[in-house]
């Protein structure tokens, strides 16, 4: 059954759009348009309380009934379980794509968002006060990153959900002002990813 994908061009749309071409699932791409306020439209409040996009409608959800789901970390592990796909069963391999998942979700996404809404700003006060603040802990996040990808190939052990969580943000690493240069394994890292085929065909799907 096919999978409804409620999405738009932004990181958190492309981390899903990644998983859904990687593990091989049919979907159907709802634009959503977030510059037009489309997010808060009754329909898609029923789909996603928090106003906010990715969302999906599985079908074929647990125990054969229709499912919605909302918050892109929720929506990847959700999607890993019912695949088998990049979330391992073992508990012990899972911790560290757990631990690197909710690493994306608390920190490396809205930290890189707060930059992103204070280049927008026209005021140079306030636009230079929020660039100094969140810019140094965005580059704070690459170099946590950077640390662990010098040991690890992935972000855990292996590809996993939490890679495609990362990527969706560090794909707009020249929006953040952030060279990779600076952080080679980071750099590695992100080279590789974009390689896969499914990560560029998640990367091609018009999200709007």
């Amino acid at each position: 059954m096919t999978i409804d994908f409620y999405a738009w061009n932004t990181p958190n749309g492309r981390k899903i759009s990644i998983a859904l071409e990687e593990m091989g699932l049919p979907y159907k791409v709802h634009p959503i348009n977030i510059s037009k306020d489309e997010q808060f439209a009754p329909d898609f409040l029923k789909i996603s309380p928090n106003n906010k996009i990715p969302a999906i409608i599985d079908p074929d959800g647990p125990h054969g009934r229709p499912v919605s789901i909302f918050e892109s970390g929720a929506i990847l592990l959700y999607l890993g379980e019912k695949t088998g796909q990049f979330l391992p069963k073992d508990l012990g391999e899972r911790i560290p794509v757990l631990e690197w998942l909710m690493w994306q979700m608390g920190g490396f996404g809205p930290m890189p968002g707060q930059v992103h809404h204070f280049i927008a700003l026209e005021n140079e006060q306030d636009r230079r006060y929020g660039l100094e603040r969140f810019s140094k802990e965005t580059r704070r996040l690459y170099g946590v990153l950077d640390r662990r990808l010098a040991e690890h190939e992935f972000a855990a052990d292996k590809i996993s959900v939490a890679d495609f969580a990362i990527l969706g943000w560090a794909w707009r690493h020249e929006r953040h002002k952030v060279s990779l240069e600076d952080f080679p394994n980071v750099k590695r890292w992100y080279a590789t990813m974009m390689a896969r085929p499914g990560v560029k065909r998640g990367f091609e799907v018009k999200l709007g």
